[in-house]
């Protein structure tokens, strides 16, 4: 059922002091139960070939040996991913990017017998706890757990890009990660929490009988209608330089001043912004514990932007993007099971920072957020009906803050038999200026954030945050 195939047998050091490569090896879904298939991508999809891949890391604690991680758990990660990528096979594939302009035949995920996703074993010298904490912490010291993809291919007159890969690292008597990226192009938070849960259940059970019988196997069938324009515009973006014969998967910069640390909404502290806002903002229309977060988050980072002098004179100009789960709001509604890219973007209006800043900041940003997830969510069918003017608004060049995940997927779910994560981070947010939202470990109700900003700047974030927090006591 399973292949894989062991490039190193001892020890060797990776690209960092900090790691040593165990093995390397290929995990394919069992054979002959795929075969050949791909999976024609919507413009939805497509608007993400060139950007960067998206980066996690699960930890879990984790007291048992190297030997134990080499002959019992590695094992069972691989036999269970196999039997997972049966069900999920555009994960084991490959990207195929069509180079001849002459011929209008757009990228699609391509499998074909042996196709396989590699993993990566290694064990890391680095504090475990000090990773899994929430204090500030050097960006550049997660990024040695996130496994690289494999690198893109010219093969006749295509390019094929791998869009998926493992590394579980070990830290010796404390705990276990296990690194994931993917290509934006294979799936977005959705489908990847589904091919998660999966995984996880398979390696605790052994089978997919439980997975089959929970209804959530992928729904493949491209059935959203839109106008073929759409697919033009989102392989050619402006600003964004088409991909050719040289492309490569971008990958995270070794060295970087940015730090990284993670914010915990409570239920408690949600509420008393809510309070303020019921009395300030009565008529506010459209309230989430979501929208608040969000909000206070924006208000806070915006602030500490001025508060280093980086926002002044023209540059003094922002916005709040957040990406919006369609799949319920297409016209005929979707399987929440589809699988691939279903998210489009809600977009403030842009703002003056030092307004952001100011002492109404809060209330702006939250009257700004509110009025664009509210319009957004009520128009039916807007991503397609809309779709050219939000692409072209969603990528223009404005700075400002945007959205990585969401509290309705229980990342802290993810199970594979050691228990809950203690900790989970998303690497990606260090080059695509966006923050971390979660639903806490401890109570769903508490909202987990994830911070990365330059060194200078996260001293002056946390001390505003912690100022605006106490302001609402």
């Amino acid at each position: 059922m399973l292949e894989t195939i062991n490039n190193s047998k001892k020890p060797q050091k990776s690209r960092t002091g900090m790691l040593t490569v165990l093995e390397n090896c290929r995990v394919s879904p069992p054979p002959t139960t795929v075969g050949e298939r791909s999976l024609p991508l919507t413009f939805l999809d497509m608007l993400w070939i060139p950007f960067f891949p998206i980066h996690q890391v699960f930890f879990y604690e984790f007291s048992h040996s190297r030997e134990h991680l080499l002959e019992t758990i590695v094992p069972n990660l691989k036999h269970s991913l196999s039997i997972t990528l049966q069900h999920f096979f555009p994960f084991a594939g490959n990207l195929i990017v069509f180079l001849n302009p002459s011929v209008e035949k757009n990228p699609e995920i391509r499998h074909v017998e042996g196709d396989s996703v590699a993993v990566t074993v290694a064990e890391c010298t680095l504090d475990f706890n000090d990773l899994t904490g929430n204090h500030p912490r050097k960006c550049d010291m997660f990024y040695p757990l996130v496994p690289l993809l494999g690198r893109a291919e010219k093969v006749s007159d295509y390019l094929t890009i791998p869009l998926f890969s493992v590394q579980v690292t070990l830290f010796p008597n404390s705990g276990i990660s296990i690194g994931l990226t993917n290509h934006h192009t294979l799936c977005d938070a959705s489908t990847r929490y589904n091919f998660l849960k999966a995984w996880s259940s398979i390696a605790i059970h052994g089978t997919d009988e439980l997975f089959l019988a929970s209804g959530s196997v992928p729904f493949y069938e491209r059935v959203v209608k839109y106008p073929s324009s759409l697919d033009k515009i989102a392989l050619n973006l402006p600003g964004i330089p088409a991909i050719n014969a040289e492309y490569q998967p971008p990958q995270l910069v070794s060295h970087t001043d940015k730090v990284r640390a993670t914010i915990i909404l409570t239920q408690a502290h949600i509420s008393r912004l809510k309070k303020q806002l019921s009395t300030q903002l009565p008529t506010l229309e459209y309230v989430s514990s979501f929208s608040v977060a969000c909000s206070f988050m924006w208000r806070c980072i915006a602030k500490s932007h001025v508060h280093i002098g980086e926002r002044k004179g023209d540059d003094d100009i922002e916005r709040f993007v957040c990406a919006v789960d369609w799949r319920s709001r297409l016209d005929p509604p979707l399987p929440q099971t589809y699988f691939g890219n279903c998210v489009g973007a809600s977009i403030t209006t842009t703002i003056k920072s030092t307004l952001l800043a100011g002492n109404n900041g809060f209330l702006m940003a939250v009257e700004l957020f509110g009025k664009a997830l509210s319009e957004t969510i009520k128009k039916k069918n807007g991503v397609i009906e809309d779709g050219e003017s939000l692409i072209k608004k969603a990528f223009a060049p404005v700075p400002g803050v945007s959205v990585s995940g969401t509290p309705k997927t229980k990342i802290y779910d993810v199970d594979f038999g050691w228990g809950k994560p203690k900790k989970h981070e998303t690497i990606s947010i260090d080059h695509n200026g966006s923050i971390s939202v979660n639903a806490s470990k401890e109570s769903p109700a508490d909202i987990e954030i994830g911070v990365s900003l330059p060194a200078k700047q996260m001293d002056a974030f946390m001390s505003i945050f912690s100022e605006e927090l106490e302001g609402t006591i």
